[in-house]
């Protein structure tokens, strides 16, 4: 993170009411400017230009829906401050600042449709959409920095298949393309339990490839999950893979040890 990047997170939460839009959408995540106005008795010229400052910050990211512009936390500007300033001071009486960067990571929006939240994270790489489109999709690259190779030709109807690289060719993952727009946009279904009785719809995955110059804005949102077991499982399972992935892009390496194999208590 830096210095100019610090500073503008820091500024954005200096300011009240901006704290306020933030606590919003951490009660309820992905909200419209109208959802957030009627909440807040703000008026709607006033909650843009604080939601600008917030954007900007990189604390709040936007997907659009359609029409809408459903408004999300993006912790990764937070996690960074509490790396540098918190993480190092290991101590019982901070074990409380563990569970909020926790809750943080999991920026989740309610679904009417579901009890279950869904879920979404964002990063930025500094590579080209290609490049991100390619470790998505390539198994090769996969293998590497998620330890699964994805194999699919990547067209819209065609299965896919989440495979061990540990040579067993064990399939812990299947699913199918729901879309695919390289090297912009890829949906695929994802059922992590397809062996087990009984029927369920799978979940759902979506990677938004966004370019701006030299970096790359990745949206992974997760939709439609079963219940609040996978919700963990993939709240601490999303960030150490794209983080892997962002490290390979940038380095040429993934990280020095798989992120997911730390224990809970750093998760």
């Amino acid at each position: 993170m830096s210095f100019e990047a610090m500073d503008a997170a820091f500024k954005a939460l200096a300011d009240p009411t901006r704290r306020l839009l933030l606590d919003r959408l951490r009660e309820q995540n992905g909200q419209t400017l109208r959802e957030l106005c009627d909440r807040l008795d703000m008026a709607r010229q006033s909650a843009t230009q604080h939601l600008d400052v917030l954007v900007r910050a990189e604390l709040v990211t936007v997907v659009r829906r359609g029409r809408e512009r459903l408004h999300y936390l993006n912790p990764a500007p937070i996690h960074e401050i509490e790396e540098r300033w918190i993480s190092e001071f290991d101590k019982p009486r901070l074990q409380t600042l563990s569970a909020i960067k926790n809750r943080a990571e999991e920026y989740a929006m309610t679904d009417t449709s579901s009890s279950v939240p869904n879920y979404v994270y964002v990063t930025y790489i500094h590579a080209s959409a290609e490049q991100v489109w390619q470790a998505l999709t390539d198994a090769d690259l996969t293998a590497r920095y998620w330890g699964h190779a994805n194999v699919s030709d990547w067209q819209p109807g065609s299965p896919w298949e989440h495979r061990r690289a540990d040579g067993s060719g064990v399939v812990d993952v299947v699913g199918r393309v729901l879309e695919t727009d390289p090297p912009k946009r890829l949906v695929v279904t994802f059922e992590d339990a397809p062996d087990a009785e009984g029927t369920r719809e799978p979940s759902v995955v979506t990677f938004l490839v966004e370019p701006h110059q030299d970096i790359v804005r990745l949206t992974v949102t997760h939709e439609n999950l079963p219940n609040e077991e996978m919700l963990n499982g993939i709240s601490s399972g999303w960030p150490a893979v794209v983080a892997n992935l962002k490290s390979l892009l940038e380095t040429g390496e993934v990280l020095p040890q798989a992120p997911w194999e730390m224990s809970p208590a750093h998760t």
